[in-house]
């Protein structure tokens, strides 16, 4: 049975590497999160020194937020001025979340809630909070990275 119960455990562990893997993951190689996701021939979306543009600040509502799902990122504006960003990937099922509305980043799969301004759960089934993506905001533009 140890033999059984060694195999179940090494498969568990490999499993859940995997999906560290692929969650963070953007397609392109990039690791996601720390690291600027900037793809070749996309000058006027990156600087030197910054990732992909994702928005101008004025895209941003107030008290609201927006869903890049192509970049599995969600950008809030919690304050008038006040940028955060987090994983769209939702931290129970691993869905990508849909809206924001309501102070909160509302994933469709399960009904899972979180808030704008640190990703906390407020509505579950989901037990962790989102987590947090880098972003810079420079005249008036919001870069992932």
């Amino acid at each position: 049975m140890s033999t059984r119960r060694r195999t179940v455990l090494t498969a568990g562990a490999a499993g859940a590497a995997a999906l560290v893997t692929g969650c963070g993951s953007d397609g392109d190689g990039g690791g996601g999160g720390e690291t600027a996701a900037t793809s070749p021939g996309t000058s006027s979306d990156a600087s030197p020194g910054g990732g992909e543009r994702l928005a101008a600040t004025g895209d941003i509502p107030v008290g609201g937020g927006t869903v890049f799902k192509e970049r599995k990122v969600v950008v809030t504006q919690p304050e008038e001025g006040e940028f955060k960003a987090f994983s769209a990937v939702c931290t129970h099922a691993q869905c990508l979340v849909s809206t924001v509305s309501d102070g909160t980043i509302n994933c469709p799969c399960h009904g899972s809630k979180f808030s704008i301004r640190d990703a906390a759960v407020e509505t579950g089934p989901a037990t962790r909070p989102l987590p947090a993506e880098r972003i810079t905001v420079t005249d008036g533009a919001i870069r992932l990275g």
